[in-house]
């Protein structure tokens, strides 16, 4: 009897290759802010994004715009939304920061003060390291990590988030989103450790960066981050995966369009969207 109920909860041959064959990236971040034309004004003049689009769905009393270094097919972007009367948001705890990376981190960080942009750190080496960096504020008090790079074909690099169990988060994004561990980082002099996750290198593609706090183990989510979206060939696979994790939306199209998603949360309440490609 135990025997058959394992091996009907086991996952088939077909669904543990899924992940290795399944042409996942990391597609947008989605936030609120309290201004949409101040946002995308400070995003374009002072981060130097491009605006991808905007649309305004007055029956639904919300705007949103999209906006990257690139178009939304090969980039990743971040979708802006503005509900109609709402002009301020709490972060909350768990949220970490934004990560741009440049060429030069000093001219960046000249263009953004130049725009009204709140800086957080001057630019200038890690303590004990060479890597150039800076921090910024937008008007709605996200951060923004400036990063020193040579050239790169993404840079919208990073999104940061906190974790209260670093193990576990890796082990759910390993198998929920195919991630990989691309490297680790224990700075005990400062009391935390992360891990940077994604599909290809970070000199390349967007990365997920969760950060352990020593002793640390739950953070508010406040209300203005949304949510990641990701990539996949089969949504209804994707949700199959999500072990550790709670479906928030079964996989399916979503009304009156054939775009499929599904959405759940991982063990710390993050929410990530997976679109069909």
């Amino acid at each position: 009897m135990a025997e058959s109920a394992a091996a009907a909860v086991a996952p088939s041959a077909e669904l543990l290759e899924f992940p290795k064959k399944d042409k996942r990236r990391m597609l947008h971040a989605v936030y609120r802010v309290g201004d949409l034309d101040r946002t995308i004004q400070f995003y374009t003049e002072g981060l130097g994004m491009k605006l991808l689009r905007k649309r305004d769905i007055p029956d639904e009393k919300y705007s949103n715009a999209f906006l990257g270094f690139g178009p939304e097919d090969s980039h990743f972007v971040v979708e802006l939304t503005y509900n109609y009367g709402v002009t301020s948001y709490d972060i909350g705890t768990g949220f970490g920061h934004f990560a741009i990376a440049t060429e030069d981190v000093y001219k960046l960080v000249e263009n953004v003060r130049a725009k009204g942009g709140s800086v957080t750190r001057e630019p200038g080496p890690v303590k004990g390291g060479k890597s150039v960096i800076a921090f910024v504020k937008d008007p709605d008090g996200y951060m923004f990590e400036l990063i020193q790079r040579g050239p790169t074909p993404e840079p919208l690099c990073q999104v940061m988030l906190r974790v209260g169990d670093l193990d576990r988060a890796i082990k759910f994004y390993e198998k929920a989103l195919g991630m990989k561990v691309l490297r680790t980082i224990d700075r005990p002099e400062y009391k935390y450790t992360l891990a940077m996750m994604g599909y290809a290198d970070e000199d390349k593609t967007t990365v997920l960066e969760l950060t352990y706090n020593y002793g640390v183990t739950e953070y508010t989510k406040g209300n203005a981050y949304a949510q990641i979206a990701i990539g996949t060939d089969d949504v209804y696979k994707s949700a199959e995966e999500v072990g550790g994790g709670k479906i928030t939306r079964q996989p399916g199209p979503l009304p009156g369009i054939n775009t499929k998603i599904t959405s759940f949360l991982d063990p710390d309440g993050w929410k990530t969207v997976s679109f069909l490609l």
